[in-house]
């Protein structure tokens, strides 16, 4: 792990970050331009720090924030973040307090909230967009899924939402627990190291799910990208920085220093892309081959002109953005209540707008981005299938 002081935490990488705007952000003075928003006389906590992660590039910003030191640099000493296989028990990790931090599937973060009353605070986004439909080789088309199954990893992920809406944009009718006929397709829950497999083998026609597993898939000959996911809700945040909420509680000072570093880490990958992925593998946190996940990182948007509808709006590019938009929030909890998802949807509020304030607590990342010189503004959500 390379040594990171504190005053330097917010300044690697500015002369990079200071260039882009991402994610309805206006930066002023680059991502790390100023010190840590939260000068701590004294550690964050009496401990390490507690991190859970899936081994997929949206975990990335939480991961390196850790192994580059941006975490210990704020004051807020981190223990080797710990993998999970499933988001079942990543969440059941965060509920019982095996570990503090995570990055989680935002509709899965609001049915938690609010459907499971688990006590937990989204405080940051990780990323925008970093996902796709991937399907076979066969496949060009979206109405040539008709009769066939796709998988997702979670009924309460943006992967489920957006998917639905891509096959309803065809004519086709996403079923649960159904088996597919003509004009239908089948919608399966399945854990992302296993869906490529399933690819491989035709036991499913396409799957939608984070990166590197297109990758993987493109690599392996098994299967194309057939949409992006940022193509279909620009700079979308599939995942989000969460905390059990008595962090944010008892150990205010805590949760300041993790978005400090969580900030920082952004900026050096937005400006590492070509190196992040040996980063990520080298040091053993991501087990697919470093080709595939260097690629999430440094996608060559000339070689998806077929499948882009949207193409200013880069939507190949894994992207980094901490500040949670309320106007994101309030836009996923009306595209759920029309999402077919099996379990119960009845806690859903109509007023989608309550559920920012309910779930997300913006005050530390945006003194972190504050500090770092960049300023939070208002943005559209622009969603075109």
């Amino acid at each position: 792990m390379a040594e990171v002081t504190r005053r330097g935490l917010l300044r690697t990488g500015g002369h990079v970050a200071a260039a882009v705007g991402l994610g309805g952000l206006a930066l002023r003075g680059g991502w790390l331009a100023a010190e840590p928003a939260f000068a701590a006389p004294r550690p964050a906590l009496d401990r390490e720090v507690r991190i859970g992660y899936l081994p997929i590039t949206d975990a990335s910003a939480l991961l390196v924030a850790h192994e580059r030191g941006f975490l210990a640099a704020a004051g807020l000493p981190s223990a080797k973040p710990t993998l999970f296989r499933s988001w079942d028990t990543l969440a059941q990790a965060l509920a019982v307090g095996d570990v503090d931090v995570v990055h989680l599937l935002m509709p899965f973060a609001v049915q938690l909230r609010l459907g499971k009353k688990v006590p937990l605070r989204v405080v940051s986004w990780g990323h925008t967009n970093g996902s796709t439909l991937t399907v076979g080789p066969t496949i060009s088309q979206t109405e040539q899924l008709s009769g066939r199954t796709v998988a997702v990893p979670s009924w309460w992920s943006v992967h489920s939402v957006l998917t639905q809406r891509i096959l309803a944009t065809a004519g086709l009718k996403p079923v649960i627990g159904t088996p597919a006929s003509a004009g239908t397709v089948e919608l399966v829950v399945m854990a992302p190291a296993d869906m490529v497999p399933a690819l491989a083998s035709g036991s499913i026609a396409g799957f939608t799910v984070a990166d590197p597993f297109s990758a993987v898939a493109e690599a392996k000959g098994v299967g194309h990208v057939h949409r992006f996911l940022g193509d279909v809700w620009k700079d979308h945040a599939c995942c989000a920085i969460t905390v059990r909420e008595d962090l944010v509680t008892q150990r205010p000072q805590a949760v300041q220093a993790l978005t400090d570093g969580i900030v920082a880490a952004q900026g050096w990958l937005d400006s590492h892309r070509s190196t992040a992925g040996e980063l990520l593998t080298s040091a053993g946190y991501l087990p697919q081959p470093v080709a595939a996940v260097s690629k999430v990182f440094t996608r060559d948007p000339a070689a998806y002109t077929a499948v882009d509808r949207h193409a200013d709006w880069h939507p190949e590019r894994l992207g980094f953005s901490a500040y949670p938009q309320a106007t994101y929030t309030s836009a996923l909890v009306d595209l759920l209540r029309v999402t077919a998802i099996d379990g119960d949807t009845s806690f859903l509020p109509t007023d989608a707008a309550s559920v920012h304030a309910e779930l997300v607590d913006d005050r530390f990342v945006l003194e972190s981005l504050r500090r770092s010189g960049t300023i939070p503004t208002p943005r559209a959500e622009l969603i075109e299938p």
